[in-house]
């Protein structure tokens, strides 16, 4: 609604300068005009009638009723012209005139007051306000009349507005005027200093403010809390605390004067932390004050805190732009980690030792939902079993001899709402095993000594290069933990198997170490055919040998490798060490497994398939015995390690792709 004020029945320049003067102060804020009292009608909305003395006051209280707005003007004038007054000989005669009787009194009072000189006063029908000096005119000597400060306030404060008065360019615009009420100003400049200082403080503090009267009025909404609960101030100054959020139980604080902790409400759809704290002395209510916060903004201030105490290496360092590579075979792992990274699930990345598991688990972390908050990695295979629990679970004061004063919080609690990497997890002892299936399970962490339960939300990344199947066989590994880590299962494929990233990894490497030599084309193709057993490390462990030892050629000879041979083809070590097992089981019948694999294959190539019986006949001219049970035995072995697949009835047994792959490495001896 509009804010209007009229200027009613001073004289056209006293009118025009004292608009003037309102509209540099109040701007857009109110409508000012100047009229007359013919022209003034029952006021609508907020509507305020400023006037220049008691008499028109009293006029316009009885055309429009005691309950109109209607403010006598206070006068005063400029420091300038103050100044001028008192500059003028104690000896002169000094005269005042002015049509308006009233307002001439008012300035002869002010400039008493002011300059301590009496001033003889004269009305007169011209509307300009000047002095005669022993009868010489000096119109304009000292300016026009402005309005008090302590009508201006009142201004503002009938409009609800007096926020405005403590605008910057208000106050210096103050400092043109002069004010008689000192005590007035004296107060006004401490209640200033007070506000000051409490706006300071309500911009320190985290949480936002909502001061109220005893009847729940609000009164004062800093600009934070209006951010935190999403309204704007106009919609809540003036409102009622209680109508307001009516989510919120006053009752105690009503009728009881105690405060209300930490209530978690709902407002605007967010989480809100509400405090309210009474306001009241001697027994009497005087008003109230709510502390408001976001949950959310909380939960950030914990992972500053942690990020504080666990300092500032736990970052994950690596994106997906880091790992170099086009073959199909990594262009399809990191589309699918890409993929795993949009999860809260967890991930078990397994793969041989230097293929890059840590690389991985660092670029899924940046590609998640996560990556603002910490990444915690730790190596299940480097500490001791004891000094892994107290790393993980965090210890209370006095838990154990050496315990830190107050204790340590665990990785698991310093990772929270982050990704916490377990690397080398098939070395977690079984006892610390249970207790991780528990955090997982219930989100939840205790620390050693403690008996307190703290909440954790954390995505775990584990990472192995054991088989965790024949571990939790052998009863290595707990069963349920492998599958609670194995949700999201991801293989990096060992270098041996994506030999084109060789170069293009090489020369990333050769970038990194700036150097300068080259291979030449011989040593290109014993790179390509190399067994690389420990992968890219390995490979950045041959880069690194040549940057030092300063060749500037690099043939097949300077390769210093234990062999230059060609791997087997498609087969990683866990491949080599699950056909290893066969072998060791069968013992010298290996020959007679080599042979049915043989007979699968060449009748694959044929399109043919083989049963018990045709494969007992083939054996038999051979001169190789095996009974038909035998056959049936050696055959369900074969399925057992994934080499063969049995079809029922008439269909026959078909060799599998690992199977010829097994075949001719178990050829080879």
């Amino acid at each position: 609604m509009e804010k209007k004020l009229y200027i009613l029945n001073f004289n056209y320049e006293d009118g025009k300068n004292i608009k003037k003067q309102l509209d540099n102060l109040f701007e857009d804020n109110i409508d000012i005009r100047c009229i007359e009292s013919e022209e003034l009608s029952a006021p609508k909305g907020e509507c305020l009638i400023l006037v220049p003395d008691n008499r028109t006051f009293i006029g316009i209280k009885e055309k429009l009723g005691q309950g109109c707005n209607v403010i006598e003007a206070k006068l005063t004038l400029s420091k300038e012209s103050i100044d001028k007054i008192k500059s003028l000989d104690n000896d002169k005669k000094v005269s005042l005139f002015h049509e308006n009787i009233e307002i001439m009194n008012k300035i002869v009072c002010v400039i008493y007051n002011l300059t301590g000189k009496k001033l003889h006063t004269c009305e007169c029908e011209n509307s300009h306000i000047y002095l005669d000096l022993n009868d010489e005119k000096k119109e304009d000597f000292i300016g026009r009349v402005l309005l008090d400060l302590s009508t201006i306030i009142e201004i503002a404060v009938r409009f609800n507005i007096d926020y405005i008065i403590k605008n910057e360019n208000i106050m210096e615009k103050y400092k043109e005027m002069i004010t008689n009420e000192a005590g007035f100003l004296n107060m006004l400049g401490r209640v200033n200093k007070f506000e000051s200082q409490l706006d300071i403080l309500f911009k320190v503090i985290d949480e936002g403010v909502i001061i109220a009267d005893k009847n729940g009025m609000i009164n004062i909404c800093t600009d934070n809390c209006c951010n935190i609960i999403g309204y704007k101030k106009k919609d809540v100054i003036n409102k009622s605390l209680i109508e307001l959020f009516p989510q919120i139980y006053f009752n105690p604080v009503l009728e009881d004067y105690i405060y209300i902790k930490e209530q978690l409400i709902k407002i605007n759809g967010d989480d809100i932390i509400v405090s309210i704290y009474p306001i009241f002395h001697s027994n009497r209510m005087y008003g109230m004050v709510g502390l408001f916060k976001k949950f959310s903004d909380l939960e950030r201030k914990q992972h500053k805190i942690r990020a504080k105490l666990i300092g500032k290496g736990h970052r994950a360092k690596y994106k997906f732009s880091n790992i170099v590579g086009k073959s199909e075979k990594i262009e399809k792992c990191k589309e699918m980690a890409r993929r795993m990274a949009k999860s809260n699930s967890s991930v078990l990345i397994t793969g041989e030792s230097g293929t890059g598991k840590e690389l991985f688990a660092h670029a899924m972390h940046n590609s998640s939902d996560r990556r603002e908050y910490q990444f915690v990695a730790i190596n299940c295979g480097a500490l001791p079993e004891s000094l892994l629990e107290s790393e993980l679970f965090g210890y209370e004061e006095g838990a154990f001899t050496g315990a830190k004063k107050g204790g340590k919080p665990g990785l698991l609690e310093l990772a929270h709402r982050g990704t916490l990497f377990l690397d080398e997890i098939g070395e977690m002892p079984l006892k610390l095993q249970l207790r991780l299936l528990r955090v997982l399970q219930e989100k939840e962490v205790m620390r050693i000594g403690g008996d307190t339960l703290i909440k954790v939300d954390i995505r775990i990344i584990a990472a192995t290069n054991r088989n965790l199947k024949e571990m939790v066989l052998s009863g290595q590994f707990r069963e349920d933990l492998y599958f609670r880590l194995n949700v999201l299962p991801l293989r990096i494929p060992p270098l041996r198997t994506r030999t084109e990233d060789i170069i293009p990894l090489i020369e990333k490497m050769k970038d990194e170490f700036n150097s300068e030599f080259y291979f030449m084309p011989n040593a290109i193709d014993a790179l390509l055919t190399h067994n690389w057993r420990g992968n890219v490390r390995e490979l950045r462990n041959y880069v690194e040998y040549f940057t030092n030892i300063g060749l500037t050629k690099v043939g097949v000879k300077d390769l210093p490798f234990d062999d230059i041979g060609i791997y087997e083809e498609g087969l990683e070590e866990e491949d080599l060490a699950f056909i290893d097992k066969l072998k060791k089981q069968v013992g010298k019948g290996i020959r007679k497994y080599v042979f049915v694999l043989e007979q699968l294959e060449k009748s694959q190539i044929i399109s043919k398939r083989m049963g018990r019986r045709s494969l007992y006949q083939l054996a038999k001219e051979e001169g190789l015995y095996i009974s038909e049970n035998e056959v049936r035995s050696i055959l369900v072995t074969l399925e057992k390690f994934l080499m063969v697949e049995i079809y029922k009835g008439r269909s026959g047994t078909v060799i599998t792709d690992f199977g010829k792959r097994s075949l001719s490495y178990m050829k080879k001896g």
